[in-house]
């Protein structure tokens, strides 16, 4: 196995990766000469959960995590499509045993972050640590929405702690060893599979939900660790204010870590970055500070007063203003704001309850309902009219950029036929039986749908267009609306009908998103509880397959049948783009990790506009 663990087939994808739109000279390459502090300020649109890699499942969480806690291994920040690179550890893991076998060393003289939970004691990083925080994964206390997954990778003797502990009805034996997964010394940890996992290094890139966490920590806080997160990282967590304020600063114990990447000879943004920032010591500004602005119009209104250094993810409805054409727009040239625009690689769902009495289920009239309600999605008026031509058809749930994806792909997933899906309804039963212009069920009792949303403008929006579809389906639609967090917690309980939420690929392997139909998983990452025994066999099978030909017709069928039997409906791949002033340097978003905040520079003296 190469060391870089480099995959150069899907080379063609890094065309992309983000493109920066200059509206006018860059900032020099010197490190600003100030010694004013470094403050990244932005805003997050949906608030987050809480910050213990164990148990948070959110994207807003994760991005805090990931900028706290590491792994042995990270991605090339400005390779592309992807690279994979040590972390914590020394040196790339020694791979052996047909893909079973990975050993990892450690680097001494990696400390957590200073804690009470320490006892005024330095606290060095080792492989128990590893182990440990595997091993929170899998008890039962955490309902871990990882754990489905990360038994998807097989480490030997993880899934029978687990089992024991819910069998006894006692408390998750931290202190038994296994066989998958031991800390041979101090700084080695051996992981062994019960099959081959060709990919199983990317699991220990994924640091925003399999960072190292010190026990002492999490004993300490015991119910209360989702609020005191403590790891090796470049950050630390200095203030927050649930759903309102979170402010990371700099972990003054890190270690001495330099700008290093290794982005490819033709990415010529990717080596400006790079001579720019080589050597430079990470990270690069002294705090972060977030607001969660989930409103649209305030977060931008925030930017354009000066409140914010970054806009991520303009809003859909202002993309107009700022970058008509792909151009920034004059007025915010003359503030020298950039636009970096993206094809990300994720897509957006409505979630069905597989479980639901009215939607979920396997018996034909229901698969027919909820593909009828597939083709009644109007996704070209949704692309136009909603996200002003910022997005691009799905036909399945994997990702752009992810292993598995298919660019010429076309199904039903992608099709808006209204006829054919009021005949669909027509043929089994859907009818309307008492003239007041809705269907009923098939046994003639009301057919009413409820989607869980949220109160921002454009979860508004895209209810707006729902109801529509469904108006012209000739189905009534009813809405109820919650915070985000809130709505999640009821989807993963199995408390709801339909949601709709946005799946980003963690890993350039397409299998992770497929994890959301995959029956083990169900109300964790299988948020739709879909349980069906061929789709999870084709599951199963894709992890023992190396990458090519085999493998990608393994995936030609799994999406067959998502598309038959409809858990999720499919709509878009979202194209981003983001906003910054001149004063933050170094921007360049990145496709599958969650992790920049220590790669970008800040300019105080820029800073400083009205």
């Amino acid at each position: 196995m190469k060391n870089d663990a480099h995959i150069g087939r899907r080379q063609a994808l890094a065309t992309l990766a983000t493109a920066a739109i200059w509206p006018s000279a860059q900032a020099a390459d010197a490190p600003p000469a100030t010694t004013a502090k470094r403050v990244l300020r932005y805003a997050f649109s949906v608030a987050e959960t809480g910050f213990d890699p164990a148990q948070i499942s959110d994207i807003y969480s994760r991005y805090v995590t990931a900028h706290i806690f590491e792994t042995p291994l990270t991605y090339d920040h400005l390779a592309r499509p992807y690279k994979l690179r040590p972390s914590t550890a020394a040196a790339m893991p020694e791979v052996s045993d047909n893909f079973t076998t990975f050993v990892f060393r450690i680097q001494p003289g990696i400390y957590f972050a200073d804690d009470p939970a320490f006892k005024g004691q330095r606290r060095e990083l080792v492989a128990q640590d590893h182990v440990y925080s595997m091993k929170r994964i899998y008890d039962p206390q955490y309902n871990s929405p990882a754990q489905a997954v990360l038994e998807d990778e097989g480490i030997i003797g993880l899934q029978a702690l687990r089992d024991a502990a819910l069998k006894n009805k006692t408390p998750f034996d931290y202190d038994a060893e296994v066989e998958g997964l031991k800390a041979i010394d101090r700084y080695t940890l051996r992981v062994k599979l019960r099959a081959p996992r060709p990919r199983h290094l990317f699991t220990w890139a994924t640091r925003d939900i399999y960072g190292a966490q010190a026990r002492e920590v999490v004993e300490a806080y015991g119910a209360k660790i989702m609020d005191h997160p403590v790891g090796t990282g470049p950050f630390k967590l200095g203030e927050w204010r649930r759903s309102s304020r979170i402010v990371l600063e700099r972990n003054p114990g890190f270690r001495k870590m330099l700008y290093e990447a290794e982005p490819n000879a033709d990415d010529a943004e990717g080596q400006a970055l790079l001579e720019r920032f080589a050597g430079r010591t990470l990270p690069m500004v002294d705090r972060v500070e977030i607001a969660v602005i989930e409103q649209a119009q305030p977060r931008w209104l925030s930017f354009l007063n000066g409140e914010q250094d970054f806009l991520e993810r303009l809003p859909n409805e202002f993309i107009n203003q700022a970058a008509p054409a792909g151009t920034v727009a004059p007025s915010l040239a003359k503030r020298s704001i950039r636009a970096y625009r993206t094809a990300a690689s994720d897509v957006t769902l409505t979630v069905f309850n597989m479980d639901d009495a009215t939607v979920g289920g396997y018996a034909p009239e229901r698969v027919a309902l909820r593909r009828a309600m597939v083709l009644a999605n109007d996704v070209q008026r949704e692309i136009r009219l909603l996200r002003y031509g910022q997005a691009i058809p799905a036909q399945a749930i994997i990702s752009p950029l992810a292993s598995g994806y298919r660019a010429d792909l076309r199904t039903e997933m992608g099709s808006f036929d209204l006829p054919r899906a009021k005949a669909l309804l027509d043929l089994y039963g859907y009818v309307d039986r008492d003239g007041d212009g809705w269907r009923e069920k098939p046994d003639g009792s009301p057919l009413v749908l409820e989607m869980n949303s949220q109160s921002d403008q454009a979860s508004r929006s895209l209810d707006e267009l729902w109801k529509k579809n469904m108006d012209a389906l000739g189905v009534r639609a009813t809405l109820k609306t919650a915070q985000w967090p809130e709505n999640l917690k009821s989807v993963r309980n199995g408390k709801f009908m339909l949601w709709r939420v946005a799946s980003t690929a963690a890993s350039p392997d397409g299998q992770g998103q497929l994890e959301r139909a995959y029956g083990p998983s169900a109300g964790k990452g299988n948020l739709a509880r879909f349980k069906l025994p061929a789709f999870d066999r084709l599951y199963e099978e894709l992890k023992l397959v190396p990458d090519g030909p085999e493998r990608q017709a393994l995936f030609d069928r799994a999406v067959k049948l998502l598309t038959a039997y409809a858990p999720y409906r499919v709509s878009v791949h979202r194209i981003l783009t983001d906003l910054a002033y001149p004063d933050l340097i170094g921007y360049r978003r990145a496709p599958f990790w969650l992790d920049w905040w220590q790669y970008v520079d800040i300019d105080p003296a820029l800073q400083r506009r009205s």
